[in-house]
């Protein structure tokens, strides 16, 4: 772990001497919340500001799809311009590597979510319940987000080449993000075989989740969902990872 931190703080520090690279988590959520709350916001909710309350959480748990997809990229960059052959090459634990990328990526999660919410915030979203329940909103979301990247790191590491890497993160990011009921809570009115996705689909728990715990509501069994899908997808990509990384 302390390897891992050491080789964070090198992602930290690429950040602070390259801040354009904070360009996509900083604008992204800005586009989305905008283009989702005007576009569907009358059409789902009657009108804008309602379909706001319904909307931002849901954005929340995209972004923890959405976040992940810069990482693979960047790893495979540093795997092709030979930085991990220098790594493989210190006294230092096997793991370290790939923890590093996926702690030092926190920042953009963390820039983009704040993003989020206080643009979310000028707009007219407020929180409806505690600031504990909030808390736990934001770390269920962060949670999940560790889990995905391990996904993220699993496709840069066997992508042919950074370039393939976005899209091989796209075939599955779309699917787990549209299909499930983060611009639609009322997921009954897809079609049969889409609605059996949705319930079943972990964006789906985690955006329900995150809905209860900000502007109320039952949270029920959606944060155990999420948290047992996390720990499961870690328990799986990791091992593999780090096969893959060896």
């Amino acid at each position: 772990m302390r390897h891992g931190l050491t080789l964070a703080w090198r992602n930290v520090a690429q950040l602070r001497h390259s801040p354009a690279a904070l360009l996509d988590v900083t604008l992204m959520p800005i586009v989305f919340l905008l283009m989702f709350l005007y576009v569907f916001g009358g059409a789902i909710a009657g009108d804008s500001q309602s379909y706001l309350q319904l909307l931002l959480p849901g954005l929340a748990a995209q972004l923890t799809m959405f976040a992940t997809l810069g990482l693979g990229t960047a790893l495979a960059q540093d795997i092709h311009k030979g930085v991990f052959d220098r790594f493989r090459s210190l006294p230092i634990a096997r793991s370290a590597p790939l923890i590093g990328t996926v702690l030092g990526d926190t920042v953009r999660f963390a820039i983009s979510m704040l993003t989020l919410t206080g643009f979310g915030v000028v707009l007219g979203f407020r929180f409806q319940t505690d600031p504990l329940s909030v808390l736990a909103a934001l770390a269920l979301a962060y949670v999940f987000y560790l889990a995905v990247s391990w996904v993220s790191v699993l496709l840069g590491l066997i992508a042919p080449s950074p370039e393939t890497v976005a899209g091989f993160s796209i075939i599955w990011v779309l699917p787990m993000t549209f299909g499930s009921s983060i611009l639609i809570p009322d997921t009954s009115t897809m079609p049969g075989w889409l609605e059996a996705w949705s319930n079943i689909n972990p964006v789906t728990h985690l955006t329900e989740a995150v809905r209860a715990l900000t502007v109320g509501g039952a949270v029920g069994n959606h944060a155990w969902y999420t948290l047992a899908w996390a720990a499961g997808s870690v328990l799986v990509t990791f091992p593999l990872a780090m096969r893959m990384y060896a």
